[in-house]
């Protein structure tokens, strides 16, 4: 049997009528550039997530960028983030001029401890970028409570969470602006490259709108130095298509979770993922920890089963940012969990067939390991 890590065939192929259909309205208008597709995704997007505005961009990471560059976080400015997450949390705070300043990691859900963010706080720290880790928000209540006492900025790194919920709030619609991609490797993902920020503050959400499209109101005039950062029009409308189906596969990914713990749960070499209690996961990934990690992904890929690591290296002791003068040993709990981790299959679309198949290779694995 074969178990791709995703398979965007089996997501693709039953609504695939639906989303020629939207991308041939598109072409008989040939709005590529920020058609209506483009703000009736907004408009969707901000209805889903229960924020007021939503603001399309080119991609996650410029999502990102634009989230900073929209309070004037520059040169000087200190951002303290996480270590364990994917490159663009922190190359952007860096593309911008700030420092990036990393902080350790809870050891159950991955995601920034608070704890540490109180501890790196400066005179120059400016603002938080959570990041909710493989579809599960952050401590939103401590960190809001932190950015409150030190007046700093909180932006949401949703990149990977659309759809989960810290207690009745969507993730993405609690701090000062919240970041989503649309990556085609996402729990809602496009053709492509896409983005979004989510807000509740118009004055800022107008500004994320000027900045995307080079900074300038009126055309050809600019009060700011921008990005080309525009949402294309075809994946706008695929997007559209694609949201209405974005709950069922959800719930059908927090199903194969579901049916991995209790079918994993008696293996002593892995951890099962934790998942705070108030807490709703997506499961953009579904990661163990475990033991002999290299060994095991070796073995599962050899069974034809796909899965990766997220992430090998964390963010601190990447060569690019040497110069910030992190060492090995200063963020031992990232450093940690990089060693262990392994995500395995979790798409909506994997049969029952396919999930069994999964569970009983790990499970061969490690009884060849005890004899």
């Amino acid at each position: 049997m074969k178990v791709p890590f995703l398979d965007l065939h089996a997501q693709y192929d039953p609504i695939i009528d639906d989303i020629r259909e939207a991308i041939e309205q598109v072409i008989q208008t040939h709005q590529y550039i920020m058609g209506p597709q483009v703000e009736q995704l907004e408009a969707a997007i901000a209805d889903y997530c229960g924020c007021r505005y939503a603001v399309g961009c080119s991609s996650g990471t410029d999502a990102l960028l634009l989230a900073l560059s929209a309070h004037d976080i520059g040169k000087g400015d200190e951002v303290i983030t996480t270590s364990f997450t994917f490159f663009a949390t922190a190359s952007t705070i860096y593309r911008v001029g700030a420092k990036p300043v990393f902080v350790d990691i809870d050891p159950r859900t991955f995601n920034i401890s608070p704890a540490e963010i109180e501890k790196a706080i400066t005179p120059k720290t400016k603002a938080i970028i959570a990041v909710h880790l493989f579809g599960q928000p952050a401590d939103m209540d401590s960190i809001m409570k932190i950015a409150k006492k030190h007046d700093l900025i909180v932006i949401e790194d949703n990149a990977q969470g659309i759809g989960a919920k810290y207690g009745d709030k969507y993730a993405g619609t609690i701090g000062d602006v919240g970041t989503l991609s649309f990556f085609p490797a996402k729990n809602l993902g496009a053709m492509g490259d896409a983005g979004m920020c989510l807000t509740n503050n118009e004055e800022l959400a107008g500004k994320l709108k000027l900045l995307r499209v080079h900074g300038e109101n009126p055309k050809y005039y600019h009060n700011w130095v921008g990005f080309n950062s525009r949402l294309d029009t075809l994946q706008a409308a695929i997007l559209l298509v694609k949201l209405k189906h974005l709950d069922r596969w959800n719930k059908m990914r927090q199903e194969n979770a579901a049916y991995y713990n209790e079918h994993l749960a008696d293996i002593e070499e892995i951890e099962l993922p934790y998942v705070k209690p108030g807490i709703t996961p997506i499961y953009n990934q579904y990661t163990l920890l475990a033991e002999d990690r290299d060994a095991l992904l070796e073995y599962l890929r050899a069974k034809d089963i796909g899965c990766a690591v997220y992430y090998p290296q964390p963010l601190h002791l990447q060569p690019c940012f040497a110069l910030l003068n992190y060492k090995a040993g200063d963020l031992p709990v990232c450093e940690e969990i990089s060693a262990r981790v392994i995500s395995i299959p979790i798409y909506s679309e994997l049969s029952q067939a396919q999930l069994d198949y999964v569970i009983a290779e790990i499970r061969s694995f490690y009884q060849k390991e005890r004899t």
